[in-house]
């Protein structure tokens, strides 16, 4: 078994060429959301991942493993209930107040501008419907947000851009907000 103790997210620097020749796991979030577990991958190998506890493992991510092997990680389809607005009944703004109330349960989402994803709850699906939204069924990979306070710089969709450039995040620590502010 080769043990792969290194996540590269999205492999970022890593060079394209060898990003495609790399072996691949298919994992649900289930899996993915844990930071140690075993799986095989698509040459048949068996792989032992051991990551810092706490850490999430995303579609498009790259292992290092212990011999300077890499596994790409695959997020695989599983039953998702997709939630959009009723373009009859409701609005797009549906979807915001959805999201409210589901942020306050703490379930795990995927944030669309045009549609959200939980895992199946069958309860949840009933207070959706209730809230006038369309509730369906289906298999796609999931990829929840990450949470406020984690680390972890997830955008919860796939591009062909790298993401090492810098963020200007706004620094509250050195500015008041009060009526002289625009903001």
């Amino acid at each position: 078994m080769i043990h792969f103790s290194k996540r590269v997210p999205v492999g970022q620097g890593l060079a394209s060429v060898l990003i495609k020749r790399a072996a691949f796991v298919l994992l649900d979030w289930d899996v993915r959301q844990k930071s140690r577990f075993e799986a095989t991958d698509s040459s048949g190998r068996q792989v032992g991942v051991f990551l810092p506890r706490g850490t999430l493992v995303r579609g498009g991510d790259v292992l290092v493993g212990e011999d300077g092997s890499l596994l790409k990680i695959d997020a695989a389809p599983q039953p998702v209930l997709r939630i959009t607005h009723c373009t009859e009944h409701g609005s797009a703004f549906d979807l915001t107040r959805a999201a409210y109330h589901l942020g306050n349960r703490h379930v795990p989402i995927e944030l669309h501008a045009d549609h959200l994803k939980i895992e199946p709850d069958h309860v949840l699906a009933d207070m959706l419907r209730s809230m006038h939204l369309i509730v369906n069924t289906v298999d796609e990979p999931f990829e929840p947000e990450a949470g406020a306070y984690s680390s972890e710089h997830a955008h919860g969709h796939e591009h062909d851009h790298s993401h090492d450039h810098k963020h200007d995040h706004h620094d509250h620590a050195h500015h008041v907000h009060d009526d002289s502010c625009k903001h």
